[in-house]
């Protein structure tokens, strides 16, 4: 997922976790339960949640920091790459506070059976129990990694994301009140990625098989909705995953379905061609710019 703005200690704190249990939930994706002693104080608001995950290094066994306080981001940066922990950005899956607190983290893997994957995705293809992360999380439900707010008066779900965004999709469904309507769409690798995703709502779902098709990926996202019959009434948007197949869906949403561009949450996970450290550069080189 992309790395965007550096959270704030507060209303986020770190938490020491550790690997409980890992289960596949198919060929693209892995279920890892963390456990931790202060976990039960990790409070999210559901839906898309968001959390900093940090990973040890190859040649560690835990993530290393020179500050976890207020200063925590400015000291990570200056810290020697090659030594200082690895942040990525997950969606919290599941928390439960019984028996023992835990939280659950889908991670998809791109590729880590192949050699290909990113540093996040050849931990989790390889983790077992009682490896060791950190994480920094919300102690309050309403806080800022949370996206996922529709207005008073809206009608009808729009969901949209690749697997990257699914574990957010899944937390979305299940939040759903009984009866909302709800349009889905899904893209995943293989036919036995798909999930069952329980929900309250009235929801639609379908899912795009990329081993079922030898389309472009953003073709074959926003042609299926461009071909879908939408519910009537007023609509609230959340598209997420590849940022070029994203923005691809909000400008049809907006120029041609005219939805309301405030009504259409898009948030780019990642990008082709990119990984998470150029996206965090650009990002930095942009409010560097931003604030001269």
């Amino acid at each position: 997922m992309t790395t965007t703005a550096a959270p704030t200690t507060a209303p986020f704190r770190f938490f020491d976790l550790y690997v409980v249990r890992t289960r596949r939930l198919g060929p693209s994706m892995v279920r890892i339960t963390f456990g931790g002693a202060r976990l039960a104080e990790l409070l999210t608001g559901g839906r898309d949640q968001r959390v900093k995950l940090f990973f040890p290094q190859p040649h560690q066994t835990v993530p290393v920091f020179d500050d976890q306080g207020d200063g925590w981001y400015a000291a990570w940066r200056v810290q020697d790459p090659a030594e200082r922990s690895i942040m990525r950005t997950y969606t919290v899956r599941a928390q439960r506070r019984l028996p023992e607190p835990e939280l659950d983290v889908d991670f998809a893997l791109h590729g880590a059976e192949q050699g290909t994957s990113g540093p996040a995705g050849s931990w989790a293809a390889n983790a077992v129990p009682g490896d060791r992360i950190s994480i920094l999380g919300p102690v309050v439900e309403d806080n800022g990694g949370v996206d996922f707010r529709p207005p008073q008066g809206t009608d009808w779900i729009l969901l949209s994301g690749d697997e990257t965004a699914l574990p957010a999709i899944a937390g979305i469904l299940e939040w759903l009140s009984p009866g909302t309507k709800a349009k889905v769409w899904i893209e995943v690798a293989h036919a036995a990625d798909r999930q069952e995703l329980p929900s309250f709502a009235d929801a639609d779902i379908t899912w795009l098989v990329r081993e079922e098709s030898d389309a472009d990926r953003t073709d074959r996202v926003v042609d299926a909705i461009r071909g879908a019959e939408l519910p009537e009434g007023v609509p609230y948007a959340w598209i997420a995953g590849e940022s070029g197949t994203v923005k691809a869906l909000r400008r049809h949403l907006v120029k041609e379905r005219g939805f309301d561009r405030r009504a259409v949450k898009f948030t780019g996970y990642w990008r082709r061609g990119a990984s998470e450290e150029q996206l965090l550069a650009e990002f930095n080189a942009a409010a560097a710019a931003a604030r001269d």
